[in-house]
């Protein structure tokens, strides 16, 4: 009996460490897997860090490039108002040579007046060709 109990328990230990043994391996296979999960999750990370330092390049080109257009639209604005300072001082220059014009036909119809006043005769034409063929 003794030795039946002593069997038994022989059996059992040799079961449950045959069990154990299942759970071991079971258990390396899962590690295993897990350090391939980690592994992984490892290179997508490097993945995301690679590409965020890439979009931070491109947001500072685009930085750079905003700085320079807005600088450039900056030239850009100066030189339309400038622009426009001249076209005002020659829409001035303008109305001036109207007016300077406008008085010197008023003062070129003023002068015929004056002159139509003289009576230089009829024999005058004659007189002055008969000087110029002299």
């Amino acid at each position: 009996m003794v030795a039946q109990e002593v069997r038994a328990l022989a059996q059992r230990s040799a079961t449950a460490a045959k069990d154990i043994k299942q759970l071991i391996l079971a258990s390396s296979r899962q590690v295993g897997e897990g350090v391939e999960l980690v592994g992984e999750t490892g290179k997508a990370l490097d993945r995301i860090v690679r590409h965020i330092d890439q979009l931070g390049g491109m947001l500072t080109q685009i930085t750079t490039s905003s700085k320079e257009q807005s600088y450039g639209l900056g030239q850009v604005n100066e030189a339309i108002n400038e622009m426009d300072k001249v076209t005002q001082q020659n829409a001035a220059m303008v109305e001036q040579a109207t007016a300077a014009s406008h008085a010197l036909s008023l003062g070129a119809e003023g002068l015929a007046a004056v002159i139509s006043q003289f009576n230089l005769g009829a024999d005058a034409p004659q007189a002055a060709r008969g000087r110029r063929a002299a």
